[in-house]
């Protein structure tokens, strides 16, 4: 079933949920219910609470209405017959009275409005829908959440039933078994109990704190895109935390950013703001001295901290974030250079995906929309240069795509680079955005060959995007079982008593000497305990030191966190087995 196909029977099924819902419930007002990624909701303003277990009943309703096989009918009709046909559904005539006010035309058209009939529950909807409710496939009701009204805190909180829907009863058990997975590798349960991070209301909603291991796991990151970084001729700067806001309106930031950026404070006389990206920043270290040909590419990059306003209701341990380290660079090029550069950059991409086991992506090519050229910076034949360029670099590089049109940012299209986790989830990651505008705005010049001034054309490359947002994906797409190369904790160190703490030492500052990371764990407890306690934290390697180890000196036992023993074995072996596990990123 295609897409287009699937969220129409999505659509549908949300009008069967909302129909059998204002059956079970007399009285219910009605918002809107519309088709998302995974499935749909409808948001109700109900005249009871209700809760999960009722979820159970509304599907009970939703099959004995399916099983009638209505048809869904569309009509236009007048505004003034609309109002009155939904004289008792207040948020429907809140949208009609804004279409009649040419406020918004998503169900209008020429002073009518689109309603869909659904058995006996009528909607304001422009659909598409199916013919008949017999074509509607397998459902399932998900959970119930609060919602506000147009997502406006001032306004009444709504309950919002989710629902998924597939042609297939096969299809929604395998959705059914992913979100149960899911809910297992959660990286918030997962963070807490392998203590990687903490978010602490005495510090702020989504302003995440690292723990030494979470700390350890993006250093890990960072050291790998650094040494990527170092191969392919890139140079790391650092930039200061906040700038003066002037700088953010001579980019266009401030115009097209404003609402996701702190509000700004005076120094000297000044106005600043917290950084919420740091391209402006980069700029400035190029334009601080006259630049020839002879030094572009030149390649800047920066894993910056970045402050940007997520809605409380947004934030989502690491994947939302208000404080954010963006692992970002600036390429700084030449026209006849942006081919040789993208692909540069598409090639450390393909790296690091390879690091961290994400086998299977595809690229979104992100153009602009002409039809909203308020969005970007106006300019429609380089748009569409420079997205026929970029569509041109997905197809040398034999990367698989999808255009998205309206997805590009105010300055330029883009490549994001959609990756699918061990769960078969979509995550956006890395970023290769084309800029030819920035460099002329903000008069950036470099000498060609000939002696004249030129603006250099620049790439701005997000590596895997957000740090944070990373660490929350990579910990659930492995589950916390980290590869040996990422683990914060390589080797746990068992020593069977503290009679064989000095040796649990000497095995410590070998492992140090290799830069092997372990630690020792000399609670009083049981070898097994001790075994359990670093299996649950997935640790890949456990040394155990006892009496039989500490006779048949050089040798250790080892285990892994699978389960597997791999009984005695020499030290420098064991040693050597990590070393290269670390070096081939296993």
């Amino acid at each position: 079933m295609s897409d287009l196909s699937l969220d129409k029977m999505r659509h549908s099924c949300a009008h069967l949920m909302a129909y059998a819902v204002s059956e079970l419930y007399p009285g219910t007002k009605v918002a809107i219910g519309p088709t998302i990624e995974n499935g749909f909701y409808y948001d109700f303003d109900l005249p009871g609470p209700i809760g999960e277990t009722d979820l159970a009943k509304i599907e009970r309703k939703m099959s004995e209405l399916k099983e009638k096989s209505f048809d869904y009918i569309q009509s236009w009709i007048e505004v003034d017959r609309a109002l009155e046909l939904f004289s008792h559904q207040p948020y429907k005539q809140e949208i009609i009275k804004e279409i009649s006010e040419g406020g918004r035309d998503d169900f209008g058209q020429k002073g009518k409005v689109s309603i869909y009939q659904s058995g006996k529950f009528t909607d304001l909807c422009k659909g598409p829908h199916l013919s008949s409710s017999k074509e509607i496939g397998y459902f399932k009701l998900l959970n119930i959440a609060g919602a506000y009204w147009r997502g406006d805190e001032k306004n009444k909180m709504l309950t919002r039933i989710y629902g998924t829907c597939f042609e297939k009863k096969e299809e929604l058990d395998h959705f059914l078994w992913q979100q149960e997975e899911a809910k297992k590798r959660d990286h918030r349960k997962l963070g807490r109990e392998l203590d990687l991070f903490v978010i602490n209301d005495s510090i702020g909603k989504g302003l995440p704190l690292l723990t030494p291991k979470g700390t350890l796991l993006k250093k890990q990151i960072l050291d790998y895109e650094y040494r990527l970084e170092v191969e392919a001729g890139f140079k790391q700067v650092s930039t200061p935390h906040i700038s003066r806001s002037e700088l953010y309106k001579k980019t266009g930031h401030w115009q097209h950013y404003r609402e996701t950026m702190y509000a700004p404070f005076g120094i000297d006389g000044d106005e600043y703001v917290l950084k919420p990206m740091n391209c402006p920043h980069h700029y400035m270290i190029y334009s601080s001295k006259p630049r020839s040909y002879r030094e572009l590419p030149l390649r800047l990059s920066e894993p910056g901290t970045c402050y940007r306003y997520e809605k409380t209701g947004e934030l989502a341990g690491l994947l939302r974030v208000r404080s954010l380290t963006i692992d970002d660079s600036h390429i700084l090029m030449t026209e006849n250079q942006i081919e040789d550069e993208f692909a540069l950059c598409i090639d450390m991409v393909k790296k690091m995906f390879d690091a961290f086991k994400l086998k299977s992506f595809y690229v979104r090519l992100s153009l602009s929309d002409p039809s909203d050229a308020i969005k970007y910076i106006a300019d429609e034949g380089t748009w569409k240069r420079a997205g026929d360029l970029l569509e041109k670099i997905v197809k040398n590089n034999r990367l698989d795509y999808k255009v998205a049109k309206g997805e590009a940012s105010f300055y330029g299209p883009k490549l994001d680079f959609m990756v699918r986790d061990s769960l078969g989830r979509e995550w956006q990651m890395s970023t290769l955005q084309l800029d030819l505008f920035m460099g002329k705005r903000l008069g950036l010049t470099y000498t060609d060959e000939s002696g004249q001034e030129k603006h250099p054309v620049i790439l701005h490359r997000g590596l895997t995007g957000s740090i944070e947002r990373t660490l929350g994906i990579i910990i659930e797409h492995f589950a916390g079982a980290f590869p040996v190369w990422l683990s914060p904790i390589q080797v746990e160190i068992l020593p069977i008593s503290e009679k064989y703490a000095p040796l649990a030492k000497k095995m410590l500052a070998e492992m140090a000497k290799k830069q092997i990371r372990a630690e020792i764990n000399d609670e009083n407890k049981t070898l097994g305990a001790k075994i359990r306690q670093s299996t649950l934290q997935k640790t890949p390697y456990m040394i155990i030191i006892g009496e039989k180890e500490s006779k048949k000196n050089g040798f250790v036992s080892v285990r892994t966190r699978e389960g597997g023993d791999l009984g005695l074995v020499k030290i420098d072996e064991f040693i050597k087995r990590l070393t290269d596990q670390i070096e081939k990123l296993e």
